[in-house]
């Protein structure tokens, strides 16, 4: 009986797509942003409104810049998404006083309310996963750890290429 660790062949194993982690991901968020639809539906809001709601009821009043490091977005995909927010009466944007260039974003109360309704979003999300909290927080920190070890090594790369 042979009892050594089964070796992978990388030809033939690695390069089929179900053996891919980016695939896994990739098709997990789909997956995940496709249950968020419904669940999202009846507040009226989409999956990266909730997103930057979830991020401005932690801390109102956030620079665009800071929302959007929060969110890894660039302001090209951010003020957009904003700016609908805005027309929905949920949040403004006004000029830093002390620096124009900075667009300071506010929660209306209409958008602090929102915070109420959507209570129910992570509970029921959780019930489509089949997963208890413990697994939810340990695939959580996972997924936070392996977004860094890929944020280090892409800056890594960054920097050697100067």
């Amino acid at each position: 009986m042979n009892t050594a660790p089964r070796r992978h062949d990388a030809k033939a194993d690695w390069l089929q797509l179900d053996q891919q982690l980016c695939f896994a991901l990739y098709s997990t968020s789909l997956a995940m942003t496709k249950l968020y639809k419904p669940l999202l539906a009846p507040l009226g809001l989409t999956y990266p409104q909730y997103l930057a709601f979830l991020v401005l009821w932690e801390r109102d009043g956030l620079t665009v810049g800071e929302l959007g490091e929060r969110l890894f977005l660039d302001s090209g995909t951010l003020t957009p998404l904003l700016k609908r927010m805005e027309a929905s009466g949920w949040l403004t944007r006004k000029r830093a006083a002390d620096d124009e260039r900075r667009v300071v974003v506010h929660l209306t109360p209409e958008g602090r309310a929102l915070r109420q309704k959507a209570k129910r979003v992570p509970v029921q999300l959780g019930q489509a996963m089949q997963c208890d909290v413990q697994e939810i927080e340990g695939l959580t920190q996972r997924l936070q750890q392996l977004r860094a070890n890929l944020l280090d090594a892409t800056a890594g790369d960054a920097a050697g290429a100067h």
